[in-house]
């Protein structure tokens, strides 16, 4: 058995990104929380957090977690940015950005064949 790690460097470019970026949310959320965001954010942020860490560590549930929640994240900032809820630009295109990396046929073909 291999020692669990947070960052991978021996994954494709793709997917070392999308878990820089997934830990980022999460400490975002953390914020938002401190300022009384919503509930739904903080959660779908958090589940990035530990979709990261699957990620990192090549299991399966954690890259189908970070698929979902990204997914999610993404399709609710949409419908609060073009609602004038306050999400901002850049807000919106680094969570589509997380999503297309994690989505990207690299990403997709590293996890098929190694992710366990």
């Amino acid at each position: 058995m291999h020692p669990r790690r947070w960052f991978d460097s021996s994954q494709p470019q793709t997917l070392q990104i999308a878990v820089i970026l997934q830990y980022l949310n999460s400490v975002i959320a953390v914020v938002m929380v401190v300022f009384g965001a919503y509930p739904l954010w903080f959660l779908l942020l958090v589940a990035e957090g530990i979709a990261a860490y699957g990620i990192a560590n090549e299991l399966k549930w954690g890259y189908w977690t970070g698929v979902v929640a990204s997914g999610l994240y993404l399709g609710l900032s949409l419908l609060a940015f073009f609602l004038g809820q306050g999400v901002g630009l850049l807000s919106l295109l680094i969570s589509g950005a997380l999503f297309a990396l994690l989505v990207h046929p690299l990403s997709r073909g590293y996890e098929r064949v190694w992710f366990h």
